[in-house]
Formats: structure tokens, sequence, C-alpha cells
């Protein structure tokens, strides 16, 4: 995921780009309101997924640089600032803020905003073409397919079947292949429960995700962070691969 952070104080910056690039987010600095403008235009070569907007700029408020991102371009906006009275809070979510985080902040819950704010973007696009509408019930990942709506999965058109948290595991993963969900995030979204004490449980459905589908590549574990989807090369099959799944 690529994240741009508007930010004028480099260690302020630096300290945090380095906690975002653990967690699997590619951060780019801008410095200033008109660094993060021409960062933003419509002919840069690589979309951002979030903006972190602190409001403190030297050449223009952050409230003003809101406003002027949302004529440009739809990128969710995390307003992060220390002014924490309520008009302000107020006055940025007005402007097009899809979130505001006051200093100073938990960096857990942070990252919690940063993603969700950047799957809300995803999955509320607007109208799509029939061809994109029909791909999205049907998560097609190499020999893997997840059918949303049904809630069906197969390997190579042979159904596979699983239990209702690992289905929702498996989903969460597979509509953002490639991306690095933390632990403490699946855990939130799939158990709707906190870390504590539940970290076993999600190692133990890891597992039997990768022992059914008879794929122990396809979720990778990004060591003290969590899991990520590995979209499996083309022509890729099951069939192919051992049926014993690595420990998470």
């Amino acid at each position: 995921m690529r994240l741009l952070l508007v930010e004028d104080d480099d260690h302020v910056a630096a300290a945090l780009s380095a906690v975002l690039a653990k967690h699997g987010l590619a951060v780019v600095h801008a410095r200033s309101g008109e660094e993060a403008l021409k960062a933003l235009l419509p002919d840069s070569a690589e979309p951002f997924a979030v903006v972190l907007l602190d409001l403190g700029l030297p050449d223009q408020d952050g409230f003003e640089v809101c406003g002027r991102i949302r004529k440009i371009c739809a990128t969710p906006v995390i307003m992060v600032t220390a002014r924490s009275d309520v008009r302000s809070r107020i006055h940025g979510l007005n402007l097009g803020a899809d979130d505001y985080v006051v200093k100073p902040y938990d960096t857990g819950e942070l990252l919690a905003r940063i993603h969700a704010v950047s799957r809300r973007n995803a999955s509320g696009g607007g109208e799509q073409p029939a061809e994109e509408s029909a791909a999205d019930e049907g998560l097609r990942l190499g020999a893997v397919t997840v059918e949303l709506p049904t809630r069906q999965v197969s390997v190579d058109g042979s159904a596979v079947p699983l239990t209702r948290k690992e289905f929702d595991l498996l989903a969460l993963l597979a509509q953002r292949p490639g991306v690095v969900f933390r632990r403490e995030q699946i855990i939130s979204e799939v158990w709707r429960t906190s870390w504590e004490g539940t970290g076993r449980t999600l190692e133990v459905h890891i597992a039997s995700l990768r022992a059914k589908l008879r794929m122990p590549a396809l979720i990778e574990t990004v060591r003290g962070v969590g899991y990520r989807l590995v979209v499996p090369a083309s022509g890729a099959s099951a069939a192919a691969r051992p049926p014993a799944s690595p420990a998470p």
C-alpha cells in the first residue's frame, strides 16, 4: 500500500515512516501543501491509498490543503494533528477528511484507521462495469476461486469445505492480495475481539486453511507483523503441491 505523509517536521516524518514501513506501507514524504498536491495530481506515476495530513504546514493551513485535495482526487485523507478541539474536527470532516487523529496517538490505532479508510475507499467506488462487478463476486487467485455471495471456495474447480471463520479469514486476505494484514487487524475483523488470548486461534486457522487448500505458499507469514495472500503463478495447481502445511 502506497501512502503520502504530509508533515513538515523531518524527525517526526522519519520516525513515523520507519514504523509504517515495518507494517508493509510504502511511504512518500511531502514537506508542504504544494508538494503534496503535486504528488496527488492525476498524471502522477502511481496513486496513493491514503494521505496522512498534518495541519501545521509551512506554506498553507492543512484545512486548505484538504479542500484542494478533494478538488483533484478522491484519495482518503486522515488528518493527523495536535488540534483536539471539536470545532477543528468537525471542520476537517466537513472539508472532506475521512478521519481525524489527534497527537499523541497510538501507532496501532493509526494503522487500524489507515487500513479502515483504504478498505472503505476500495469497496465504495461507485458504479462499476458489468465485468468488474462479476469479478468482485468471484475472486480468482490462480487456481483458487472465492465466491463471496455464496461463501464457497474451490481449487482447480473442486469445492473445498471451510468453516465460517476459515472462509471469513480467507475472504479478508483474498480481497487485498499482496497486502500485509496485521494479526491484531485480522483478529478484530474476523473474530470481532481484541488480540489478547486469540493469537493461537488465528495460527490454527491459518494452518487449517493451508492444509485444506493444499497450497502452503498461498498465505505467507510476515514475521512480527501478520499475514498476506500471495497469488500463485499462472497455471499453478493445487494437485502439484504437497498437502503438508508449514507452521504459521
